[in-house]
């Protein structure tokens, strides 16, 4: 009797093009990086090719000679697709098909398709799928062969066999239904916020690049067990948890989407109901691979997305996660940088109380003990009593003389909230 078949994993070729003043380093880490999204993916990589020119060929990217030198190359690796680390236009993906004649696909597609394997949840889905028909709807045109591929694999996934009959007016009416249940997410998201807002508990956003160790580091603060692993994207849902201090204090702490260079802007503009979150919240912890070899440009890409979703003016704190692995040299060198950043290893549970007290400080938990006076025969100064037992940790209640005096560790930020001031 046969054993069920196993699939084969699409053998991928990887493009990239060196143009300008980049250079050949900062093109190989970007081809790496393309390396690891493919095998994300489920592809095994056969083939790396990079080429440079002034600048990228308006009709095959590459150039006449260089796209018939990949299409002898992919006959004799046998890939199945080939991978562009930069977006393609649609006459650019038709031309280079014609002549290579496997499946082409760009950065972009091949960032969708990971998401669309990745989301879990239906707000996931609907988001990845509406940056996908936003990608797919200026590619229609000449698109037949691409969109009638019914043996799945990279590029395929997401809206999935719907791709077959669409045209403009059905994705158009799609995109629509979808934007409209993405409203309902954004204002469901809203009022959640708002009620946070009124319980007057602070929040804290974990962002960084896609790999940092933002996951296990929020294992390791709200004590729970997220998937984390060493692989890109892997906590696409956003996950909001509750951290409780060892002196009582309370925060909430939001994973995030970690983001990439060049990260689509269908995405983050598909995402932008979650990634609100970020914008919302007291404080940013931006999670920094420490040991990364291209790290100035992970962080640059991290602001730039930051910009993209209005979230500049949260107060932030830069997180260096992986600091195990660094030299005494570069640990050393890392600190006389930015003597504010925190240096931690999240997997080794190493700085971590630091990170805790830093995050307690710029939320202004730091408790103030503070004596109350009240005349509790007041509705008001009743309903002042329990916002203090809400919101603060009560130490003494003493009843005297028809007054009821109140000791109590009031987190400084909440002192205007509890509306009287002290005696």
């Amino acid at each position: 009797m046969r054993g069920p078949r196993i699939a084969r994993a699409e053998r991928a070729a990887l493009v990239g093009l060196i143009t300008g003043r980049a250079r050949r380093l900062e093109a190989e880490r970007s081809l790496d990086e393309l390396g690891g999204l493919a095998d994300a993916a489920g592809a095994q990589v056969v083939l790396r090719l990079l080429q440079e020119r002034p600048k990228p060929d308006p009709s095959t990217y590459l150039g006449s000679g260089k796209v018939a030198t990949l299409a002898a190359s992919c006959a004799e690796t046998g890939a199945d697709v080939v991978v562009f680390d930069n977006e393609l236009t649609p006459a650019q993906l038709r031309q280079i098909e014609q002549v290579v004649g496997c499946k082409i696909i760009d950065r972009t597609q091949l960032i969708l398709d990971i998401f669309a394997r990745r989301a879990k949840t239906r707000e996931g889905k609907l988001q990845v799928e509406l940056a996908q028909l936003k990608y797919l709807l200026p590619r229609l045109v000449g698109a037949s062969d691409a969109l009638s591929r019914l043996g799945g694999g990279i590029g395929t996934r997401g809206p999935g066999e719907t791709k077959l009959e669409t045209d403009r007016r059905r994705i158009r009416t799609r995109i629509h239904a979808i934007s409209q249940d993405i409203d309902q997410v954004r204002r469901r998201r809203a009022q959640l916020r708002e009620r946070r807002h009124k319980a007057s508990v602070p929040t804290a956003a974990l962002v960084g690049y896609t790999n940092a160790g933002k996951t296990t580091l929020f294992n390791v603060l709200t004590r729970s067990d997220a998937e984390a692993s060493d692989a890109l994207f892997v906590t696409l849902d956003p996950l909001v948890r509750q951290v409780r201090l060892p002196d009582s204090r309370e925060l909430l702490v939001s994973d995030t989407v970690g983001f990439i260079d060049r990260l689509p802007h269908a995405l983050v503009a598909a995402f932008r109901a979650t990634l609100e979150e970020v914008a919302a919240a007291d404080l940013v912890l931006h999670v920094i691979d420490a040991a990364a070899p291209d790290r100035d440009r992970r962080i640059t890409a991290v602001q730039q997305v930051l910009e993209e979703v209005g979230a500049t003016d949260v107060p932030l704190v830069e997180v260096y996660n992986k600091c195990d692995q660094l030299t005494p040299d570069e640990y050393r060198r890392l600190q006389e940088r930015d003597p504010t950043a925190v240096c931690i290893s999240a997997l080794r549970r190493l700085g971590t109380d630091e990170l805790i007290e830093t995050i307690a400080s710029r939320l202004a938990l730091d408790l103030r003990r503070i004596t109350f006076t009240f005349d509790p025969a007041d509705p008001g100064e009743r309903e002042r009593i329990a916002r203090v037992y809400r919101h603060a940790r009560v130490l003494e209640h003493e009843a005297r003389d028809g007054l009821v005096s109140i000791v109590a560790d009031v987190p400084r930020r909440l002192l205007a909230r509890l509306d009287r001031a002290p005696r």
